[in-house]
């Protein structure tokens, strides 16, 4: 393990946020961390209890609710969609929090509910019932299938159908079970059931599912000789009431208390865990004194007394830690690894895989990896790691202050990184290593991040925590062993991925000088396979009752099938009457028309200079498939301009009597031809490099306007150094020193640019605008066209990007 970052609040002027107490923080699959604070209002001494949420990319860009809550929050929890959240705190009210305009910087209470006056100590989405599991030992067959399956998974309540319904299930300090639903009209239905029938102080809780839609959740009053108790809740619906029914299950006692010699040396159980939110077999307790703890792992299983009676359930320790230092915050794994026998054989071997480590925090200062069932550690950041380097060692060691520890801790989805909120209210993002503190070689590595990206890529998580672990040296091999991965998956599969392979890499890519200029290809080809998709999808039948293929498909195939050079050969096979319509649509449409005739132009001018690997659009050169796309494209772009001139692409020629379209389609043609053939592509001829050459002298090529270097974190981790930032101030611009690449240097006076709609903002743009998380795209809040193609075309990017990353709100102005 190691430091990434670490983000701390301004000290001058004094900040006025606070750690809260308890300090509670989420991390949700789209890599957005929640948190909370107490904010002093020195004028009235009162608190303000604040919900912080961040971009683990852009962790500067803070976003701060004032939550509304009386009393102090005790839980967030994020949806597993990632999307929204919810919080709860001591007065026993719960809200859910959703993104405004789906921008990741801005948040809104959309519904709640409560139980009143009764504290909440532990909260959970309803499960939907979707579950994905990783088996590690295939991790090598080709198939995603084998590699990641999906297992039979009921949810925790079904409407008509089977469809999952959402909803909320809470448990208060006095053993209340409280439930609320949310219908598709709005409302919530909620209700509150006693979970036995002699209520009783609960101080500690979780909450776990099954799989055949019950929910399983435990208890403890905070005593080590209390028993830890187990209910079974099920929810249904009657007469249109929520109703709850609950059944007592085996309880335990901690191993502690029944030794002799330690029976009252432990007296607190101060964490109380299920290993996973999806596996209530198994449980992780930790009890403590003033100055120690011990933690124990336990499994629930059936025994038969004998052959002719029935199975009964039992809890069974699995292991117990030594005396340790007390633990002041743990950490549970998110990814979903069934640990069988197997398993637990090859973590002892050495062989470990992300996922089947803990996070344990201590008061020392120290974290602990520890194996999440066998409870041996396997990775150690010391807490003297993460102090300011330059601060004198005597001056910590007189210091009579507690040493500065993390009351609050998550790990990310991939098991990757560890966030941590210390006692002074800074954010430390940790580097939790693929091999979990175990030295491995190279190869073993790659094959670890491999494995992770390609689970992302099926369950459309976000992959920003891999990326901390990628050196430049690793980006060329990922790329092409991600690339071999996905070409083996069947034909369906593939076109599922295909536009979350280029984003992913594209985010690999942007980690090596030598590979940044491939970036702007792969959003090249993901903006052209946009626009092909939309276009396309804008054509139809001329006769209802047609055909099997769609015109776009028939387009497809006709320009596949007749390889002539000449546009209006080409054209002449297709039925011209299925391209018709609306002039004003074609007219809104023509911004998009004009980027890919700039495109086409930009790439042929770049056929003579095809040797320099550093200019963007080499890759499409010797891209068959994408060169197809563009010759499809500008036959349709012909035949509507035969309908409306004004919406075709306009070009700058030195001759009033040229035919550029047809010039740049004989071109592209030829150019196509030679790359056709993915296995046996041929070098273009002569004579095709040559006409190339004279483009610039029949017409102006344009300059493409690329996507700008991304200002996040991962560009500055290049280092191992960890970097030190700070909440509300944006660190300087990164230095690429090593490489200068012309196409993204910028001037201040340069006008700015939509990149999804392609229209220039001006030098100082008035528009509100958005920018992208992951990939630094840049577009207008609201659109300034109202018709009908445009808004198909921008419903596309309302909630991410092409990239798949979320919307950030930027600056009015932005530079």
């Amino acid at each position: 393990m190691d430091v990434a970052y670490i983000c701390e609040w301004d000290r001058r002027p004094r900040t006025s946020h606070c750690p809260s107490i308890p300090l509670v923080c989420a991390w949700s699959c789209r890599n957005l961390v929640a948190f909370t604070t107490d904010q002093r209002n020195e004028e009235e001494k009162d608190l303000t209890h604040m919900i912080h949420i961040l971009d683990t990319e852009h962790p500067w860009d803070i976003y701060s609710i004032s939550s509304g809550h009386q009393e102090v929050i005790t839980s967030l929890e994020w949806d597993q969609s990632g999307s929204r959240l919810l919080s709860a705190d001591a007065d026993g009210h719960i809200k859910c929090w959703g993104m405004t305009d789906h921008l990741a910087n801005s948040w809104q209470n959309l519904v709640g509910s409560e139980v009143d006056g009764d504290p909440i100590v532990a909260l959970s989405w309803l499960h939907n019932g979707v579950k994905l599991a990783l088996h590690i030992e295939k991790s090598g067959v080709s198939s995603f299938g084998e590699k990641f399956s999906r297992v039979k998974f009921s949810p925790s309540l079904t409407l008509f159908g089977g469809k999952p319904m959402e909803g909320w299930i809470a448990v208060t300090i006095s053993g209340l079970v409280t439930v609320s639903l949310l219908k598709p009209n709005g409302q919530v239905l909620t209700a509150t059931e006693s979970l036995c029938r002699l209520r009783c102080r609960v101080a500690l809780a979780d909450i776990a599912f099954t799989g055949g839609g019950n929910i399983v959740v435990a208890t403890c009053d905070g005593s080590s000789t209390s028993p830890v108790q187990f209910y079974k809740v099920c929810v249904s619906v009657v007469s249109e009431k929520c109703k709850i029914d609950t059944e007592i299950l085996p309880s335990l006692f901690m191993r502690c208390t029944s030794d002799p010699g330690r029976k009252d040396k432990f007296p607190a159980v101060t964490h109380l865990k299920f290993l996973a939110r999806d596996m209530s077999e198994q449980v992780l307790l930790v009890a403590s004194n003033q100055c120690s703890s011990v933690a124990e792992c336990w499994s629930l299983r059936k025994n038969a007394l004998s052959d002719k009676q029935p199975m009964i359930l039992k809890w069974r320790i699995l292991s117990a830690t030594n005396e340790l230092e007390r633990v002041s915050a743990v950490a549970l794994p998110k990814l979903p690894i069934s640990l069988t026998s197997a398993d637990i054989k090859m973590a002892n071997e050495t062989k470990f895989y992300p996922g089947l480590g803990l996070a344990l925090a201590f008061h020392d200062g120290n974290v602990h990896i520890v194996h999440r069932l066998s409870l041996q550690t396997m990775a150690v950041l010391f807490g003297s790691s993460m102090r300011p380097s330059e601060e004198p060692s005597l001056k910590r060691q007189r210091s009579p202050t507690p040493c500065v520890h993390f009351k609050a801790l998550q790990m990310s989805w991939t098991s990757l990184a560890l966030v941590g909120l210390d006692t002074q209210g800074k954010l430390s993002m940790l580097r939790v290593s693929p091999s979990m503190g175990h030295p491995l070689d190279m190869t073993t590595s790659l094959r670890h991040l491999l494995f992770l990206l390609e689970y992302c890529m099926v369950t459309g998580y976000d992959w920003w925590d891999i990326l901390l672990h990628v050196q430049p040296g690793m980006v060329h091999n990922l790329v092409e062993k991600l690339h071999e991965e996905y070409t083996r998956q069947n034909a369906a599969l593939q076109q599922v991925l295909s536009t979350r392979i280029l984003a992913m890499k594209a985010s690999l890519c942007k980690l090596s000088p030598n590979t940044l200029t491939r970036v702007c290809d792969y959003h090249a080809k993901l903006f052209l396979i946009s626009i092909s998709c939309t276009l396309k999808s804008l054509l139809r039948p001329h006769f209802l009752n047609t055909p099997d293929k769609s015109p776009g498909d028939r387009l497809t195939e006709i320009c596949n099938k007749f390889t002539d050079v000449d546009i209006d050969k080409v054209m002449i096979n297709l039925k011209t009457e299925e391209f018709v319509l609306d002039m004003s649509t074609l007219q809104s449409l023509q911004q998009l028309i004009q980027w890919l005739g700039d495109f086409v132009l930009y790439l042929l001018a770049s056929v003579p200079n095809q040797g320099s690997q550093l200019r963007p659009g080499h890759s499409f050169l010797r891209d068959g498939s994408s060169l197809g796309t563009l010759r499809e494209m500008m036959v349709m772009i012909r035949i509507w301009g035969l309908l409306k001139p004004s919406c075709l692409p306009v070009y700058t020629a030195t001759s009033d009597t040229q035919d550029s379209m047809s010039l740049l389609f004989r071109l592209l043609t030829r150019l196509w031809l030679c790359s056709r053939d993915e296995n046996h592509p041929c070098e273009p001829d002569e004579a095709l490099i040559d006409e190339c050459c004279l483009l610039p002298s029949q017409l102006l090529i344009p300059s493409m306007d690329w996507l700008p270097l991304g200002n996040g974190v991962i560009s500055r981790m290049q280092s191992k150094l960890p970097q030190r930032l700070q909440f509300g101030r944006p660190p300087g611009a990164p230095s690429h020193t090593s490489v200068q690449y012309e196409v993204y240097t910028r001037s201040p006076t340069q006008p700015k640019i939509d990149h999804l709609r392609r229209l220039h903002l001006g030098t100082f743009p008035t528009e509100p605008c958005k920018s992208c998380t992951r990939c630094g795209c840049v577009t207008m809040l609201k659109s300034p066209n109202k018709a009908t193609a445009v808004k198909q075309w921008e419903q596309r990017w309302i909630k991410t990007c092409l990239c798949g990353g979320l919307w950030r709100k930027m600056p009015h102005t932005y530079s």
